[in-house]
């Protein structure tokens, strides 16, 4: 499973539908998408809030990005993560 963080940028819309129901309807679309989240935390700045979330590939987060900004009206830019530690094994030839 590979690591990948969604960040979030609530719509006009997507502002008025914020609720805990709402939050738990984005959570079992992640799990539909064979995702599990890590955790979720909301943000000041550029981000309204972020979602790192473990995914078998970049399909499934895809379609879990896609179908939650549908359900909720939230824009999403996601990135996927490496571990430092894999990252610098990744580099040390170069």
């Amino acid at each position: 499973m590979a690591t990948y963080f969604l960040f979030g940028k609530y719509s006009p819309d997507a502002k008025k539908g914020i609720s805990a129901s709402r939050t738990e309807k984005a959570n079992q679309l992640i799990k539909k998408f064979k995702g599990e989240i890590i955790s979720i935390y909301a943000l000041l700045g550029d981000a309204d809030l972020v979602i790192i979330a473990e995914f078998p590939d970049a399909k499934q987060v895809m379609k879990a990005s896609l179908a939650i900004s549908k359900l909720t009206g939230i824009a999403f830019a996601t990135s996927e993560a490496i571990p430092v530690k894999d990252f610098d094994k990744m580099v040390a030839g170069i």
